[in-house]
């Protein structure tokens, strides 16, 4: 049997394949579109670059695709950093002076942009100049340069990490992305299975939507591991191969993953439900902290299985009922 040749996978970059296009494609987050619409449409009947803008949320909820959209609503270049990136000052010099007219500059994770760089980021933002010092001691000089017009969009899951100042130069607005509902999730799939041409049916969309975490990142990923699957089993996407490939995955039917349950467990079994301090799961679960505090726990928290107390972490009466029947 001849191999084929290696190919790239159209449908493999989620970023690039399944990513909308436009913002009729683009599903949930209504308030957030509308304020966006206003702001943009208005800016560019007046000819204008539109004012900086600020999405934050939690990872997956599409705050990439929003700066897309707003760089393709403004008919105008997108290009993209992220905060670790931007280690020196020269380095924020080179993208800003390297900018044309109108164009979107996206910043992903800004909340990682050190001091310094902050510094620099106000007046570019507020007054469209970049204050350079060249040279050291008393023969230092500063230069100014003036920048085209320009709108930044930033991104953040932790913006309590902002500093007020930086918060308070978004002037276009904050933005903050919500989870997204079953019906929201199952409708994104529905367009992502036409992409990746996958037969199946909006109920065994559904069954995927109520798994993936509200995420519109996680559900695609399920989708296309379903695909796999189906592929390999030579046929459709059916609620068996759907189940197969979930067990597989170790997820259950509350998308709760091994990690998840494993915490659960833990306070649980061998700490009569809690409460028991962060530091403590983690140790009985061999998770980092920060694991459990930043991608576990929330979910666990939006089912109702956990609560946070003054005293600790306590499992629900519903975590034990969903341990129980596992």
């Amino acid at each position: 049997m001849t191999t084929p040749p290696i190919t790239r996978d159209d449908a493999s970059g989620l970023d690039r394949t399944l990513r909308p296009q436009t913002w009729e494609e683009y599903i949930g987050q209504k308030k957030t579109k509308e304020n966006l619409r206003i702001l943009l449409t208005a800016a560019r009947e007046r000819g204008h670059a539109a004012e900086h803008i600020l999405l934050y949320g939690p990872p997956g909820l599409g705050k990439t695709t929003l700066a897309n959209l707003v760089a393709k609503t403004l008919g105008t270049n997108m290009r993209i950093t992220s905060g670790p990136a931007i280690e020196r000052v020269g380095d924020l010099a080179a993208i800003l002076t390297n900018l044309s007219p109108g164009d979107v500059l996206f910043i992903d994770e800004i909340h990682r942009l050190s001091k310094s760089i902050e510094e620099v980021l106000y007046p570019a933002m507020e007054s469209g100049v970049l204050d350079i010092i060249i040279g050291k001691g008393p023969s230092a000089r500063t230069v100014q340069l003036e920048l085209p017009p320009f709108t930044m969009v930033a991104a953040t899951t932790r913006i309590s990490l902002l500093s007020s100042p930086l918060r308070s130069r978004f002037s276009g607005g904050t933005f903050r992305l919500e989870f997204y509902s079953d019906d929201e999730i199952a409708t994104i799939l529905e367009r992502s299975a036409s992409l990746l041409s996958v037969e199946t049916n909006r109920e065994i969309l559904e069954r995927i939507a109520k798994r993936c975490r509200a995420t519109p990142r996680t559900a695609n990923y399920l989708l296309k591991r379903c695909r796999d699957l189906a592929q390999l089993e030579g046929g459709t996407l059916s609620e068996e191969i759907v189940e197969k490939t979930f067990g597989l995955l170790d997820i259950d039917d509350l998308g709760l993953t091994a990690p998840d349950r494993s915490v659960l467990e833990a306070i649980i079994h061998k700490f009569n439900g809690g409460p028991v301090g962060l530091n403590t799961i983690a140790a009985a679960t061999g998770e980092e902290p920060s694991t459990i505090e930043d991608v576990i726990e929330p979910y666990l928290i939006r089912h109702g299985l956990l609560e946070r107390t003054p005293r600790g972490r306590v499992a629900s009466p519903s975590a034990y009922e969903h341990i129980q029947n596992l």
